[in-house]
């Protein structure tokens, strides 16, 4: 099936939600962002990075096939309730080589897809429509064919509102999303503003440091992609379990070899090793976690960070220093990134 060659929309994270006139405001789904095209008795759904993810989702196949409509392009979030939250984890799990389990999860633990934008219907780009008349013609292909897992996702002009979600982010919200009403749909663009409950960011693993001992990891050390393609040291992760440790040693070894950092490296006396040089072992850069910070000072995390989550759904390359936030308020500074997990 040949699809569209345009990536998705994208948002830049912010401190506040805009407080003006000219924008709609939804919740961040705690997912896998997704585009969704059928074509005849075809369908694809690719992450947010292009990758295919069609393989590990048979159930969330089978439900946009039965669509009584033959072509559409649709922009959503694939979550996976576990009780009374969206597990990311779940989602995780999908992405196995064996399709035997697969099968046996997606029977398990359905995916659904929350739905937030219209792109294509029958053949007709919607991509220069205002946001506006694009919820529109969403609005009316869910009422037509919705069902308990094809979503629609809330949406609202009413900043109160969005606060309120905001208010309540966690276990199925991820934060609050605000476009503006009257643009075009923007591929590859970071054109939506995005706030969040804590301050995160998507970094490349462009190295480790071992623990003593020979016991594993000690931290991973993290990288954001500058304006020229260069990868930069931001900082460091180090809440990990001592099983972890071990266990993560195995996950890095195959890809050491390569220098991870093409901008600024790690290396040198620091705060962190007692003035003394700390060895760091270099990676290929193709693992991406999620880390929590409180600070940034120089384009760098100040503290180390708290690991939140893996994401095999993100490309390295989408990894830029502009995820960084370097102001902040006195009441939102944390000590998150010093806390272990428990």
């Amino acid at each position: 099936m040949a699809v569209p060659g345009f990536a998705p929309m994208e948002a830049k994270l912010v401190d506040d939600l805009p407080d003006e006139e000219g924008w709609q405001f939804e919740p961040k789904w705690d997912g896998f962002r997704a585009l969704v095209f059928r074509e005849g008795n075809e369908v694809e759904i690719l992450s947010k990075s292009g990758k295919p993810l069609s393989r590990y989702f048979p159930e969330v196949i089978a439900m946009v096939a039965a669509v009584d409509r033959q072509a559409f392009t649709l922009d959503g979030e694939l979550i996976l309730p576990i009780g009374d939250v969206l597990s990311f984890d779940a989602l995780q799990a999908r992405l196995h080589p064996a399709a035997s389990r697969i099968e046996r999860l997606s029977r398990e633990t359905p995916a659904q897809l929350m739905l937030f934008d219209c792109l294509m219907l029958d053949g007709t780009s919607l991509l220069d429509m205002p946001l506006t008349e694009r919820r529109q013609r969403l609005d009316q292909f869910h009422a037509a064919h919705g069902e308990a897992s094809l979503l629609l996702s809330d949406c609202t002009g009413d900043i109160a509102a969005a606060r309120s979600w905001l208010a309540h982010a966690g276990g199925a919200l991820d934060g609050v999303v605000a476009k503006r009403v009257n643009e075009p749909y923007r591929p590859g663009e970071r054109a939506m503003l995005k706030v969040k409950q804590h301050r995160s960011a998507d970094c490349v693993v462009g190295g480790f440091r071992r623990a003593k001992g020979g016991g594993g990891v000690a931290s991973l050390l993290l990288g954001l992609y500058d304006d020229s393609g260069r990868l930069n040291h931001v900082g460091f992760t180090s809440g990990m379990t001592a099983g972890e440790r071990k266990a993560l040693l195995h996950k890095l070894e195959p890809l050491i070899g390569a220098q991870g950092f093409t901008g600024k490296a790690p290396g040198g006396p620091s705060r962190w090793n007692n003035g003394a040089e700390s060895e760091w072992e270099p990676l290929k850069p193709e693992l991406v976690v999620e880390v929590v910070y409180d600070q940034v000072t120089g384009d760098r995390f100040r503290h180390g960070t708290k690991l939140l989550r893996w994401r095999p759904d993100k490309s390295p390359e989408q990894c830029g220093m502009e995820q960084l936030i370097h102001e902040v308020r006195p009441a939102e500074l944390s000590t998150l990134g010093q806390e272990s997990p428990s």
